[in-house]
């Protein structure tokens, strides 16, 4: 299985979320820098640890946006550890073949960086079991079961709390003379006519990226399982298993082509030479109403283009029931502490202590600026944040259905959809490529 899970993990980038601007480091050889480590494996991890004994932790993460909050935390822990260096090795685009060359040559970094959900399984062989673990009992309830395995361990660490949504342009709505944020496909059309008729585009897109579309999709993986009477971690494990096809589900098979379909139609140019910041910048700009596939991660992006840039949040209108537009929340990127490191107890150590100390509850928001996976952290002082918290006094967060597969299966559903956009694919043949690509890449243990 190890062999299994390795080779699965080279089509992945395991990147969610736009990670657009990559920096590296040099990371030192782990036996030689972690020499004064005192314990040896997680079954340390409560055990009490050397405070003067030089310690080395080698982090390495696909994470480059947040370099300088790394560095934060790291430059703070050291005025509490003396002893503790942390070598921090950043990459972007080959990070998942880096990984796993380390893994496969058996130099697993202390602290790595992989999706939630499915891939926590995927690396439970190589993760430390941090379940009874003081930073565990700090999660959020929706984040440590983003975080935990199959067979119920908190085998993560959050990188940070997630927002998926349907970004907004609040002027240009106005503009429009829309008053109400549209939740249905018929109160999405109206939108579009009045806002073509005052010269504005509907959506800004990001279709040459790969991940962007699985953003979009779980909405209507969502909105498809509670049609079919299920939760959605069981109509994705439906698909992994090959016991149900798209045509078994409307909100899949036509309602979610039909939006893309309608995105294409009523969106900027070129859809496929769009990447990330070129989204970012047109939706900045006011060169469209709408933002699709993107989260909480690009505020500030947008902000520092649009200082003043009035931003609003809402569920993708997915049906004819305003119910199923639903934001979605929770934890989709993991660190994961290398069960057999050296230093696995002091990096325990270092972990709970970001967690669950005063400095770490603030870091989040003061400091990585993201949504907090803990509790009884303040929120950033963003806007979608705020509005996130206003939406859940009243509605339901819909579930982060993407981590109930493996990213090996959503970057190829993500070229699928390229293809289908670009008229290389019909929707039958894109269909059924992506089925046959659930069964075969949807899951760790296939």
């Amino acid at each position: 299985m190890k062999g299994k899970r390795i080779m699965a993990l080279s089509a992945s980038l395991l990147l969610a979320g736009g990670l657009l601007a990559g920096c590296g480091g040099n990371n030192a050889n782990n036996a030689a820098n972690n020499a004064g480590g005192t314990n040896k494996g997680a079954n340390a991890g409560n055990t009490a640890t050397d405070s003067t004994k030089p310690v080395t932790i080698n982090m390495f993460t696909a994470s480059p946006e947040y370099t300088d909050a790394f560095n934060a935390y790291i430059a703070e822990y050291k005025k509490v550890k003396p002893n503790v260096t942390i070598n921090l090795e950043i990459m972007q685009a080959d990070y998942n073949t880096v990984l796993k060359s380390k893994i496969a040559a058996g130099s697993t970094p202390d602290v790595f960086q992989t999706t939630a959900g499915g891939d926590i399984d995927t690396f439970a062989e190589y993760s430390a079991d941090l379940t009874n673990e003081p930073l565990a009992a700090a999660m959020t309830d929706a984040v440590r079961s983003n975080m935990t395995s199959s067979d119920g361990k908190v085998l993560g660490l959050p990188v940070k709390g997630n927002l998926f949504v349907l970004m907004y342009n609040k002027k240009l709505l106005a503009d429009a003379g829309i008053t109400d944020v549209p939740k249905t496909t018929a109160e999405l059309d109206d939108a579009i006519t009045k806002l073509e008729a005052k010269g504005i585009t509907p959506f800004a897109n990001a279709y040459k990226e790969w991940w962007v579309w699985k953003h979009i999709f779980q909405h209507f993986v969502d909105a498809a399982a509670t049609d079919a009477g299920i939760d959605a971690k069981t109509l994705v494990g439906n698909f992994i298993a090959g016991d149900t096809t798209f045509k078994d589900h409307p909100m899949l098979y036509n309602n979610f082509f039909n939006f893309i379909d309608t995105t294409i139609k009523h969106g900027t140019d070129k859809p496929l030479e769009r990447d990330s910041n070129a989204e970012v910048s047109d939706f900045a700009l006011g060169k469209a109403a709408f933002m699709t596939g993107k989260g909480a991660w690009d505020e500030e992006a947008i902000k520092k283009i649009t200082p003043d840039f009035d931003l609003g949040i809402a569920g993708y209108p997915v049906s004819d029931k305003p119910e199923q537009s639903q934001i979605i929340t929770g934890a989709d990127q993991a660190l994961r502490i290398n069960k057999d490191s050296a230093v696995a107890a002091q990096t325990i150590e270092f972990f709970n202590w970001l967690y669950t100390s005063e400095y770490g509850k603030n870091w989040f928001s003061t400091v990585a600026k993201v949504i907090p996976p803990i509790k009884d952290a303040p929120m950033p002082d963003l806007q979608m944040p705020k509005e996130m918290e206003e939406i859940l006094k009243t509605e339901k967060s819909g579930d982060l259905s993407v981590n109930y597969s493996l990213d090996t299966f959503h970057q190829k559903f993500g070229e699928l959809m390229q293809a289908y956009i670009g008229g290389s694919k019909t929707k039958d043949q894109a269909i059924d490529e992506i089925q046959k690509a659930w069964i075969q890449f949807g899951s760790a243990e296939q």
